[in-house]
């Protein structure tokens, strides 16, 4: 008998975070201004905004680090798929870590990783070399959610910050913002239907078979959250940060 394939795992997205390709690119054209020697992606999964930052410059080397082993492995099928084989190593590694400095840093939604935002902020600091940059993404309430909404994310109406409370743990840290950008209705749409793609596209072949209720719970558990719970409530920020020379 054929086993019936499991539901895939982001299949459908280019990153994991909502995030479209031309402010990818845009990000990654803002972190190499300075024509970094390197560049270090904490919590990279796949590695695609890393591949992409690597690309967008002649020279430099990237590092990826993740707990991931399978996302890791796409990451470095698709470095080599680019020509990026030789500039780009990805490392399974639990955070944190001792990690070595780079010229330019991303931490995108592994901030939780270190603890919080301010602790992540932090770590991240050090992190970049002095004169280098930093993009940090995640999230902040666009509004003050109710205690039920904040709940949906296992948050709570103090847990995040608005977007100028964000902007402040960066420079409380020693950072200072070169760039403000936030996720708009479409790069989240894009994202959260791209999340959910695995296991309805998955359903709309095996939704008959044993076992596709468990699935059809997941995917629609997961929309009800968002659609009712944090769309328009959470929102997620893309920070370029630099930490001063002196």
């Amino acid at each position: 008998m054929t086993e019936t394939p499991q539901p895939g795992c982001y299949e459908h997205l280019d990153f994991n975070a909502p995030l479209s390709a031309a402010r990818a690119e845009a990000v990654a054209r803002s972190l190499t201004r300075d024509r970094p020697a390197d560049v270090l992606d904490v919590g990279c999964g796949w590695g695609r905004l890393l591949l992409l930052t690597v690309a967008a410059t002649d020279t430099a080397t990237g590092r990826g680090v993740d707990s991931d082993p399978e996302l890791l492995e796409r990451a470095r099928a698709d470095a080599c798929g680019r020509g990026l084989g030789d500039r780009v190593s990805f490392t399974e590694t639990n955070l944190p870590a001792p990690l070595e400095p780079a010229d330019a840093v991303i931490c995108v939604g592994a901030d939780h990783a270190f603890g919080g935002q301010s602790e992540a902020l932090r770590a991240l600091r050090e992190l970049v070399r002095p004169g280098g940059r930093l993009l940090f993404g995640t999230g902040f309430w666009e509004r003050v959610p109710s205690a039920e909404q904040a709940g949906v994310l296992d948050e709570t109406p103090e847990s995040l910050p608005d977007l100028a409370g964000l902007v402040d743990l960066a420079t409380a840290e020693g950072l200072r913002p070169l760039g403000v950008q936030t996720a708009n209705r479409d790069e989240w749409e894009r994202f959260e239907s791209g999340f959910l793609a695995d296991w309805e596209e998955w359903l709309l072949r095996y939704g008959h078979l044993p076992g596709a209720d468990a699935v059809r719970r997941k995917a629609d558990g997961h929309r009800d959250r968002w659609l009712r719970g944090y769309r328009d409530v959470l929102g997620f920020a893309y920070l370029t940060l630099g930490r001063p020379a002196g």
